[in-house]
Protein backbone atom coordinates (compact mmCIF):
# COMPACT_ATOMS: atom_id res chain seq x y z
CA UNK A 1 0.00 0.00 0.00
CA UNK A 2 1.33 3.37 -1.17
CA UNK A 3 2.44 5.77 2.00
CA UNK A 4 0.08 8.40 2.33
CA UNK A 5 0.88 12.11 1.11
CA UNK A 6 0.17 15.41 2.75
CA UNK A 7 0.09 18.49 0.90
CA UNK A 8 2.92 20.93 1.68
CA UNK A 9 0.70 23.76 2.37
CA UNK A 10 -2.10 21.84 4.06
CA UNK A 11 1.04 19.96 6.04
CA UNK A 12 2.80 23.56 7.32
CA UNK A 13 -1.05 24.89 8.57
CA UNK A 14 -0.86 22.02 10.44
CA UNK A 15 2.27 22.07 11.80
CA UNK A 16 1.93 26.49 12.13
CA UNK A 17 0.19 25.66 15.16
CA UNK A 18 0.65 22.05 16.24
CA UNK A 19 3.80 20.30 17.52
CA UNK A 20 2.23 17.05 15.07
CA UNK A 21 4.03 14.26 17.14
CA UNK A 22 5.00 16.17 20.17
CA UNK A 23 3.23 16.43 23.30
CA UNK A 24 0.06 18.86 23.14
CA UNK A 25 0.23 22.50 24.66
CA UNK A 26 -2.59 24.80 25.39
CA UNK A 27 -2.06 28.13 24.53
CA UNK A 28 -2.35 30.74 27.24
CA UNK A 29 -3.05 34.53 25.59
CA UNK A 30 -3.11 35.50 29.36
CA UNK A 31 0.24 34.83 29.56
CA UNK A 32 1.75 37.71 27.18
CA UNK A 33 2.74 40.98 29.23
CA UNK A 34 0.99 43.20 27.03
CA UNK A 35 -2.24 41.02 28.24
CA UNK A 36 -1.38 40.93 31.72
CA UNK A 37 -1.87 44.84 31.94
CA UNK A 38 -4.33 45.69 29.48
CA UNK A 39 -7.45 44.01 30.19
CA UNK A 40 -8.88 43.02 27.05
CA UNK A 41 -13.17 42.59 27.07
CA UNK A 42 -14.65 40.72 24.28
CA UNK A 43 -17.76 42.01 22.51
CA UNK A 44 -19.63 41.34 19.47
CA UNK A 45 -19.24 44.79 18.05
CA UNK A 46 -16.90 47.01 19.02
CA UNK A 47 -18.33 50.51 17.16
CA UNK A 48 -21.56 49.46 19.08
CA UNK A 49 -19.89 50.27 22.81
CA UNK A 50 -19.69 54.05 23.60
CA UNK A 51 -15.93 54.79 23.61
CA UNK A 52 -16.49 57.17 26.80
CA UNK A 53 -17.29 54.07 28.99
CA UNK A 54 -14.20 52.33 28.40
CA UNK A 55 -12.42 51.78 31.85
CA UNK A 56 -8.25 53.02 31.78
CA UNK A 57 -6.31 50.57 29.97
CA UNK A 58 -9.25 48.60 29.08
CA UNK A 59 -9.48 47.42 25.27
CA UNK A 60 -12.55 46.30 23.17
CA UNK A 61 -11.96 43.32 20.89
CA UNK A 62 -13.89 41.43 18.31
CA UNK A 63 -12.91 39.21 15.92
CA UNK A 64 -16.56 38.22 14.72
CA UNK A 65 -16.43 34.49 15.63
CA UNK A 66 -19.34 32.68 17.11
CA UNK A 67 -17.53 30.81 20.02
CA UNK A 68 -19.99 27.72 19.62
CA UNK A 69 -19.85 27.48 15.86
CA UNK A 70 -17.36 25.33 13.18
CA UNK A 71 -13.68 25.72 12.93
CA UNK A 72 -13.70 28.37 10.68
CA UNK A 73 -16.08 30.64 12.41
CA UNK A 74 -14.33 34.13 12.03
CA UNK A 75 -13.42 33.63 9.01
CA UNK A 76 -14.98 35.10 5.21
CA UNK A 77 -14.46 34.07 1.83
CA UNK A 78 -13.00 37.41 0.49
CA UNK A 79 -15.38 38.23 -2.56
CA UNK A 80 -18.22 37.81 -0.03
CA UNK A 81 -15.91 40.43 2.38
CA UNK A 82 -15.70 42.90 -0.25
CA UNK A 83 -19.98 42.43 -0.13
CA UNK A 84 -20.91 42.26 3.18
CA UNK A 85 -18.41 44.60 4.97
CA UNK A 86 -17.37 47.27 2.14
CA UNK A 87 -15.84 50.03 4.17
CA UNK A 88 -13.65 47.20 6.02
CA UNK A 89 -12.17 45.19 2.88
CA UNK A 90 -11.63 49.09 1.29
CA UNK A 91 -9.41 49.67 4.37
CA UNK A 92 -7.96 47.10 4.93
CA UNK A 93 -7.39 44.85 2.09
CA UNK A 94 -3.36 44.98 0.31
CA UNK A 95 -4.89 47.96 -1.84
CA UNK A 96 -7.86 49.75 -3.93
CA UNK A 97 -9.38 47.16 -5.90
CA UNK A 98 -7.20 44.07 -5.01
CA UNK A 99 -8.12 40.87 -6.35
CA UNK A 100 -7.78 37.45 -5.82
CA UNK A 101 -4.53 36.06 -7.26
CA UNK A 102 -4.23 34.71 -10.72
CA UNK A 103 -0.55 33.56 -11.54
CA UNK A 104 0.48 30.43 -13.66
CA UNK A 105 2.01 27.00 -12.22
CA UNK A 106 4.16 25.09 -13.65
CA UNK A 107 4.53 21.14 -13.02
CA UNK A 108 6.84 18.73 -15.09
CA UNK A 109 7.43 21.24 -17.18
CA UNK A 110 3.56 22.24 -18.12
CA UNK A 111 2.36 25.52 -17.41
CA UNK A 112 -0.90 25.74 -15.97
CA UNK A 113 -3.05 29.23 -14.92
CA UNK A 114 -4.15 29.00 -11.45
CA UNK A 115 -6.79 31.12 -9.37
CA UNK A 116 -6.48 31.18 -5.85
CA UNK A 117 -9.46 31.78 -3.44
CA UNK A 118 -8.81 33.39 0.09
CA UNK A 119 -10.52 33.28 3.26
CA UNK A 120 -10.00 36.52 5.66
CA UNK A 121 -9.67 36.81 9.28
CA UNK A 122 -10.30 40.08 11.04
CA UNK A 123 -9.71 41.23 14.87
CA UNK A 124 -10.64 44.56 16.03
CA UNK A 125 -10.23 46.44 19.09
CA UNK A 126 -10.71 49.88 20.53
CA UNK A 127 -8.95 51.17 23.39
CA UNK A 128 -8.71 55.53 25.01
CA UNK A 129 -5.40 57.02 25.31
CA UNK A 130 -5.53 59.60 28.30
CA UNK A 131 -3.73 62.38 26.53
CA UNK A 132 -4.99 64.73 23.42
CA UNK A 133 -4.95 63.24 19.89
CA UNK A 134 -2.34 65.77 18.45
CA UNK A 135 -0.08 65.14 21.23
CA UNK A 136 0.86 61.28 20.32
CA UNK A 137 3.94 61.29 17.60
CA UNK A 138 3.22 58.65 15.25
CA UNK A 139 6.48 59.18 13.50
CA UNK A 140 7.76 57.73 16.61
CA UNK A 141 5.75 54.64 16.25
CA UNK A 142 6.79 54.29 12.44
CA UNK A 143 10.17 52.33 12.99
CA UNK A 144 11.65 49.20 13.19
CA UNK A 145 12.49 49.15 17.29
CA UNK A 146 8.51 49.73 17.72
CA UNK A 147 7.36 46.67 15.80
CA UNK A 148 9.55 44.68 17.04
CA UNK A 149 8.08 45.53 20.31
CA UNK A 150 5.07 44.48 19.20
CA UNK A 151 5.69 40.55 19.08
CA UNK A 152 9.79 40.03 20.39
CA UNK A 153 9.41 36.12 18.99
CA UNK A 154 9.07 38.01 15.56
CA UNK A 155 12.50 39.59 14.29
CA UNK A 156 12.56 41.83 11.59
CA UNK A 157 15.36 43.87 9.25
CA UNK A 158 15.18 46.77 7.29
CA UNK A 159 15.25 46.18 3.15
CA UNK A 160 15.58 48.20 0.56
CA UNK A 161 12.46 48.93 -1.87
CA UNK A 162 14.34 47.31 -4.50
CA UNK A 163 15.30 44.18 -2.42
CA UNK A 164 11.30 43.26 -1.85
CA UNK A 165 9.74 39.98 -3.38
CA UNK A 166 7.67 41.16 -6.10
CA UNK A 167 9.20 43.53 -7.29
CA UNK A 168 12.64 41.93 -8.14
CA UNK A 169 10.85 37.87 -8.64
CA UNK A 170 9.00 38.00 -12.33
CA UNK A 171 7.10 34.95 -10.66
CA UNK A 172 5.90 37.18 -7.94
CA UNK A 173 4.96 40.04 -9.90
CA UNK A 174 1.16 39.10 -9.50
CA UNK A 175 1.54 40.33 -6.06
CA UNK A 176 2.82 43.90 -7.20
CA UNK A 177 0.67 46.82 -6.39
CA UNK A 178 -0.49 48.52 -9.36
CA UNK A 179 0.92 52.06 -9.85
CA UNK A 180 3.38 52.33 -6.93
CA UNK A 181 5.79 49.86 -5.65
CA UNK A 182 5.97 48.40 -2.34
CA UNK A 183 7.83 50.50 0.20
CA UNK A 184 8.05 53.53 -2.26
CA UNK A 185 7.59 56.85 -0.11
CA UNK A 186 7.06 54.57 2.97
CA UNK A 187 8.48 55.11 6.50
CA UNK A 188 10.09 51.68 6.62
CA UNK A 189 10.12 48.77 4.15
CA UNK A 190 10.78 45.19 6.63
CA UNK A 191 11.25 41.75 6.54
CA UNK A 192 10.12 39.85 9.19
CA UNK A 193 10.67 36.26 10.41
CA UNK A 194 9.18 33.89 12.88
CA UNK A 195 10.51 30.87 13.57
CA UNK A 196 8.37 28.04 14.51
CA UNK A 197 8.35 27.87 18.40
CA UNK A 198 9.48 24.53 20.77
CA UNK A 199 8.64 21.39 18.71
CA UNK A 200 7.23 22.48 15.75
CA UNK A 201 10.37 22.40 13.90
CA UNK A 202 9.72 18.34 14.48
CA UNK A 203 6.56 18.86 13.19
CA UNK A 204 7.41 20.35 9.81
CA UNK A 205 10.51 17.76 9.80
CA UNK A 206 7.80 14.94 10.02
CA UNK A 207 5.50 16.69 7.38
CA UNK A 208 8.46 16.72 5.07
CA UNK A 209 9.56 13.02 5.67
CA UNK A 210 5.95 12.01 5.01
CA UNK A 211 5.89 14.06 1.65
CA UNK A 212 9.14 12.86 0.04
CA UNK A 213 10.02 13.33 -3.52
CA UNK A 214 8.39 16.85 -3.40
CA UNK A 215 10.26 19.45 -4.85
CA UNK A 216 9.10 22.27 -2.79
CA UNK A 217 9.80 21.19 1.05
CA UNK A 218 7.98 23.00 4.15
CA UNK A 219 9.93 26.08 5.50
CA UNK A 220 10.50 25.30 9.47
CA UNK A 221 9.71 29.44 9.45
CA UNK A 222 7.23 32.08 8.82
CA UNK A 223 8.91 34.92 6.55
CA UNK A 224 7.33 37.89 5.49
CA UNK A 225 7.68 41.71 3.62
CA UNK A 226 5.90 44.42 4.60
CA UNK A 227 5.69 48.55 4.31
CA UNK A 228 4.78 50.60 7.17
CA UNK A 229 2.96 54.28 6.07
CA UNK A 230 1.86 57.14 8.55
CA UNK A 231 -1.39 58.31 7.99
CA UNK A 232 -1.83 62.25 7.74
CA UNK A 233 -5.33 63.19 8.77
CA UNK A 234 -6.38 63.70 4.92
CA UNK A 235 -5.38 59.87 3.92
CA UNK A 236 -7.23 58.74 7.53
CA UNK A 237 -10.46 61.25 6.98
CA UNK A 238 -12.33 58.43 4.83
CA UNK A 239 -11.84 55.91 7.69
CA UNK A 240 -14.55 57.01 10.30
CA UNK A 241 -16.76 54.91 7.95
CA UNK A 242 -15.32 52.14 9.52
CA UNK A 243 -14.56 53.51 13.10
CA UNK A 244 -17.79 54.61 13.32
CA UNK A 245 -16.61 57.37 15.53
CA UNK A 246 -17.62 61.06 14.35
CA UNK A 247 -14.50 63.31 14.76
CA UNK A 248 -12.20 64.08 12.24
CA UNK A 249 -8.97 61.15 12.88
CA UNK A 250 -5.65 62.98 13.82
CA UNK A 251 -3.66 60.02 11.89
CA UNK A 252 -3.40 56.74 11.30
CA UNK A 253 -0.23 54.09 11.37
CA UNK A 254 -0.83 50.93 8.43
CA UNK A 255 1.37 48.17 8.24
CA UNK A 256 1.36 46.48 5.27
CA UNK A 257 1.89 42.48 4.52
CA UNK A 258 2.06 41.76 0.79
CA UNK A 259 4.19 39.11 0.74
CA UNK A 260 4.43 35.97 2.89
CA UNK A 261 6.49 32.93 1.61
CA UNK A 262 3.61 30.38 3.22
CA UNK A 263 -0.05 30.11 3.88
CA UNK A 264 -1.20 33.54 4.16
CA UNK A 265 -1.38 35.88 1.04
CA UNK A 266 -1.59 39.39 2.68
CA UNK A 267 -2.03 40.95 5.68
CA UNK A 268 -2.63 44.66 7.74
CA UNK A 269 -2.22 46.33 11.02
CA UNK A 270 -4.31 49.86 11.25
CA UNK A 271 -4.55 51.94 14.05
CA UNK A 272 -6.91 54.87 13.80
CA UNK A 273 -6.36 57.89 16.08
CA UNK A 274 -9.21 60.33 16.72
CA UNK A 275 -10.42 63.17 19.24
CA UNK A 276 -12.78 61.42 22.04
CA UNK A 277 -16.12 63.40 21.00
CA UNK A 278 -16.55 65.68 23.64
CA UNK A 279 -13.48 64.93 25.36
CA UNK A 280 -10.51 66.33 22.89
CA UNK A 281 -7.81 65.81 25.97
CA UNK A 282 -8.75 61.76 25.65
CA UNK A 283 -7.64 60.21 22.14
CA UNK A 284 -9.89 56.93 20.79
CA UNK A 285 -7.65 54.60 19.32
CA UNK A 286 -9.57 51.46 17.07
CA UNK A 287 -7.01 48.99 15.65
CA UNK A 288 -7.28 46.30 13.60
CA UNK A 289 -5.86 43.24 12.36
CA UNK A 290 -6.79 41.42 9.46
CA UNK A 291 -4.92 38.25 7.48
CA UNK A 292 -6.06 36.40 4.11
CA UNK A 293 -5.21 32.54 4.29
CA UNK A 294 -4.99 30.84 1.13
CA UNK A 295 -8.15 28.99 0.54
CA UNK A 296 -6.47 25.68 -0.38
CA UNK A 297 -4.98 25.57 3.13
CA UNK A 298 -8.51 25.41 4.46
CA UNK A 299 -9.95 23.26 2.19
CA UNK A 300 -8.16 20.03 1.92
CA UNK A 301 -9.52 17.76 4.98
CA UNK A 302 -9.18 14.33 3.66
CA UNK A 303 -5.83 13.96 2.66
CA UNK A 304 -4.47 13.09 6.18
CA UNK A 305 -7.05 11.37 7.23
CA UNK A 306 -5.20 8.00 6.96
CA UNK A 307 -2.27 9.70 8.75
CA UNK A 308 -2.81 8.49 12.61
CA UNK A 309 -0.63 11.18 14.24
CA UNK A 310 -2.23 13.92 11.91
CA UNK A 311 -5.89 12.72 11.86
CA UNK A 312 -7.36 14.53 14.78
CA UNK A 313 -6.24 18.32 13.25
CA UNK A 314 -8.15 20.28 11.14
CA UNK A 315 -6.10 23.40 9.43
CA UNK A 316 -8.99 25.66 10.44
CA UNK A 317 -8.89 24.39 14.20
CA UNK A 318 -5.11 25.31 14.23
CA UNK A 319 -5.17 28.38 12.16
CA UNK A 320 -7.84 29.71 14.33
CA UNK A 321 -6.45 28.24 18.12
CA UNK A 322 -9.23 25.75 18.63
CA UNK A 323 -7.02 22.66 18.97
CA UNK A 324 -5.08 21.80 21.28
CA UNK A 325 -2.07 21.64 20.02
CA UNK A 326 -1.78 24.92 19.94
CA UNK A 327 1.14 26.39 21.86
CA UNK A 328 2.57 29.72 22.83
CA UNK A 329 2.03 33.70 22.28
CA UNK A 330 2.36 34.82 18.81
CA UNK A 331 1.49 32.93 15.38
CA UNK A 332 1.83 29.43 16.96
CA UNK A 333 -1.38 30.00 19.02
CA UNK A 334 -3.87 30.54 16.47
CA UNK A 335 -4.66 33.86 14.89
CA UNK A 336 -7.04 34.83 16.78
CA UNK A 337 -4.65 35.23 19.83
CA UNK A 338 -1.59 36.35 17.19
CA UNK A 339 -4.19 39.11 16.79
CA UNK A 340 -5.58 40.07 20.19
CA UNK A 341 -1.87 40.19 21.61
CA UNK A 342 -0.88 42.38 18.63
CA UNK A 343 -3.93 44.92 19.59
CA UNK A 344 -2.88 44.36 23.30
CA UNK A 345 0.66 45.33 23.09
CA UNK A 346 0.10 48.00 20.66
CA UNK A 347 -2.03 49.41 23.74
CA UNK A 348 0.12 49.05 26.19
CA UNK A 349 3.61 50.66 24.41
CA UNK A 350 0.97 54.08 23.40
CA UNK A 351 -0.08 53.76 27.06
CA UNK A 352 3.21 53.60 28.64
CA UNK A 353 4.64 57.02 26.41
Amino acid sequence: MPRPQIPAALALALCLGAPCAARAQTATPAASPATAVAPVREVSSVVAVDPATLKPGEILFTDHQDKGGSAESGLIPYLDWLKARPAEAQALSPFPGYKEPDYTVTLNGVSKPRHETLKVYVAEGRFVVARPAESIDLKALANLGFIQAMDPAIKHRVIAPADVTPTKDPAAAFAQRPGTPWCEGAAACIESRYDLEGKLPLGVRLANKLEEGSAKKIAEFVSFQSELRLLDPAQAASLTALTKVDTPPAGGLEQTIFWVNQILRFGKFLAVFQPMPNDPQKTVVTAYVALAIKGDVLDRKAEYARVPVLKNLLPAQVLMGKSSFNTGNSISAGLPVYARNRIAAFAAALGKR
